[in-house]
Protein backbone atom coordinates (compact mmCIF):
# COMPACT_ATOMS: atom_id res chain seq x y z
CA UNK A 1 0.00 0.00 0.00
CA UNK A 2 2.49 2.45 1.12
CA UNK A 3 5.94 3.00 3.15
CA UNK A 4 4.87 2.49 6.65
CA UNK A 5 6.32 0.80 9.63
CA UNK A 6 5.55 -3.08 9.55
CA UNK A 7 3.63 -2.62 13.36
CA UNK A 8 0.67 -0.69 12.30
CA UNK A 9 -2.18 -2.13 10.52
CA UNK A 10 -3.88 -1.06 7.08
CA UNK A 11 -6.20 1.15 8.97
CA UNK A 12 -4.04 2.42 10.87
CA UNK A 13 -2.10 3.95 8.01
CA UNK A 14 -5.05 5.22 6.45
CA UNK A 15 -6.42 6.69 9.79
CA UNK A 16 -3.38 8.82 10.15
CA UNK A 17 -2.58 9.47 6.40
CA UNK A 18 -6.41 11.17 6.41
CA UNK A 19 -5.90 12.64 9.96
CA UNK A 20 -2.74 14.71 8.75
CA UNK A 21 -4.44 15.97 5.84
CA UNK A 22 -6.65 19.09 5.21
CA UNK A 23 -10.66 19.37 4.39
CA UNK A 24 -9.41 21.13 1.47
CA UNK A 25 -7.46 18.82 0.41
CA UNK A 26 -9.75 15.69 0.65
CA UNK A 27 -12.11 17.23 -0.79
CA UNK A 28 -10.16 18.40 -4.03
CA UNK A 29 -8.88 14.77 -3.95
CA UNK A 30 -12.68 13.36 -3.95
CA UNK A 31 -13.41 14.85 -6.93
CA UNK A 32 -11.62 12.43 -8.65
CA UNK A 33 -13.12 9.37 -6.71
CA UNK A 34 -16.31 7.38 -6.71
CA UNK A 35 -19.12 9.77 -4.82
CA UNK A 36 -18.98 9.04 -1.37
CA UNK A 37 -21.91 6.55 0.48
CA UNK A 38 -25.18 8.19 2.36
CA UNK A 39 -24.23 8.01 6.30
CA UNK A 40 -25.64 8.55 9.48
CA UNK A 41 -24.03 10.19 12.37
CA UNK A 42 -23.73 7.87 15.76
CA UNK A 43 -21.20 10.44 17.40
CA UNK A 44 -21.43 14.09 16.04
CA UNK A 45 -18.37 16.12 15.50
CA UNK A 46 -16.67 17.22 19.04
CA UNK A 47 -13.62 19.15 19.59
CA UNK A 48 -11.80 18.26 23.28
CA UNK A 49 -8.55 18.63 24.53
CA UNK A 50 -5.77 15.64 24.34
CA UNK A 51 -2.92 15.30 26.60
CA UNK A 52 0.39 15.33 24.78
CA UNK A 53 3.36 13.19 26.45
CA UNK A 54 7.14 13.22 24.97
CA UNK A 55 9.98 11.39 25.57
CA UNK A 56 13.72 12.82 26.41
CA UNK A 57 15.94 11.18 23.62
CA UNK A 58 12.80 9.60 22.26
CA UNK A 59 12.83 6.67 24.56
CA UNK A 60 13.14 8.40 28.10
CA UNK A 61 10.78 8.66 31.03
CA UNK A 62 7.17 10.01 29.42
CA UNK A 63 6.50 13.13 30.61
CA UNK A 64 3.55 15.56 29.84
CA UNK A 65 4.71 17.53 27.44
CA UNK A 66 0.94 19.87 27.19
CA UNK A 67 -2.61 19.67 25.79
CA UNK A 68 -3.69 20.01 22.50
CA UNK A 69 -7.43 20.22 20.39
CA UNK A 70 -8.78 17.12 18.88
CA UNK A 71 -11.65 16.70 16.85
CA UNK A 72 -13.82 13.03 16.64
CA UNK A 73 -16.74 11.98 14.55
CA UNK A 74 -18.21 8.16 13.85
CA UNK A 75 -20.75 7.70 11.27
CA UNK A 76 -22.60 4.50 9.95
CA UNK A 77 -22.70 4.58 5.93
CA UNK A 78 -25.38 2.55 3.71
CA UNK A 79 -23.46 -0.74 3.80
CA UNK A 80 -23.44 -1.04 7.25
CA UNK A 81 -19.68 0.27 7.97
CA UNK A 82 -19.05 1.88 10.81
CA UNK A 83 -16.41 4.58 10.26
CA UNK A 84 -14.31 7.04 12.85
CA UNK A 85 -12.19 9.98 12.41
CA UNK A 86 -9.96 12.19 14.62
CA UNK A 87 -7.52 14.48 14.06
CA UNK A 88 -5.80 17.83 15.64
CA UNK A 89 -7.62 20.84 15.48
CA UNK A 90 -11.21 21.79 15.62
CA UNK A 91 -12.41 21.22 11.77
CA UNK A 92 -15.57 19.01 12.22
CA UNK A 93 -16.14 18.83 8.55
CA UNK A 94 -12.80 17.26 8.16
CA UNK A 95 -13.23 14.77 10.91
CA UNK A 96 -16.49 13.83 9.28
CA UNK A 97 -14.99 12.93 6.05
CA UNK A 98 -12.33 10.94 7.56
CA UNK A 99 -14.82 9.12 9.16
CA UNK A 100 -16.28 8.39 5.97
CA UNK A 101 -13.48 7.60 4.03
CA UNK A 102 -12.73 5.66 6.87
CA UNK A 103 -15.94 3.59 6.67
CA UNK A 104 -15.62 3.38 2.77
CA UNK A 105 -11.96 1.66 2.60
CA UNK A 106 -13.36 -1.04 5.17
CA UNK A 107 -15.06 -2.26 1.78
CA UNK A 108 -12.11 -4.49 -0.35
CA UNK A 109 -14.07 -3.59 -3.61
CA UNK A 110 -14.03 -0.25 -3.19
CA UNK A 111 -10.52 -0.03 -1.62
CA UNK A 112 -8.80 0.26 -5.03
CA UNK A 113 -10.57 3.21 -6.05
CA UNK A 114 -10.30 5.47 -2.82
CA UNK A 115 -7.04 4.03 -2.48
CA UNK A 116 -5.58 5.23 -5.88
CA UNK A 117 -7.78 8.35 -5.77
CA UNK A 118 -7.28 9.64 -1.88
CA UNK A 119 -4.38 7.47 -0.22
CA UNK A 120 -1.80 7.23 -2.71
CA UNK A 121 -1.53 11.25 -3.95
CA UNK A 122 -1.35 12.12 0.16
CA UNK A 123 1.47 9.53 1.07
CA UNK A 124 3.10 10.60 -1.56
CA UNK A 125 2.38 14.54 -0.66
CA UNK A 126 3.15 13.73 2.76
CA UNK A 127 6.35 11.45 2.28
CA UNK A 128 7.71 14.57 -0.02
CA UNK A 129 7.20 16.89 2.81
CA UNK A 130 9.08 14.80 5.44
CA UNK A 131 12.23 14.65 3.01
CA UNK A 132 12.21 18.21 2.73
CA UNK A 133 12.18 18.79 6.45
CA UNK A 134 14.61 16.18 6.59
CA UNK A 135 16.97 18.01 4.18
CA UNK A 136 16.36 21.40 5.96
CA UNK A 137 17.56 19.66 9.16
CA UNK A 138 20.47 18.08 7.76
CA UNK A 139 21.33 21.24 6.28
CA UNK A 140 22.01 22.83 9.56
CA UNK A 141 23.84 19.80 10.83
CA UNK A 142 26.81 20.76 13.12
CA UNK A 143 30.06 18.26 13.01
CA UNK A 144 31.90 18.52 16.31
CA UNK A 145 35.37 17.36 16.82
CA UNK A 146 38.46 17.52 19.30
CA UNK A 147 41.24 19.01 17.86
CA UNK A 148 43.51 17.48 20.13
CA UNK A 149 42.38 13.96 18.71
CA UNK A 150 40.91 15.18 14.91
CA UNK A 151 38.01 12.81 15.41
CA UNK A 152 34.68 13.57 14.25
Amino acid sequence: MFDAPSSLSPRQIWLGLLARASRERLMQLLDSAPPLPGFERLREPECGMAMIRGRMGGNGAPFNLGEMTITRCSIRDEAGRVGHGYAAGHDLEQVELVARLDAVLQDEVLFGAYDQAVLQPLAQAQAARRLETEARAKATEVKFFTLATMRS
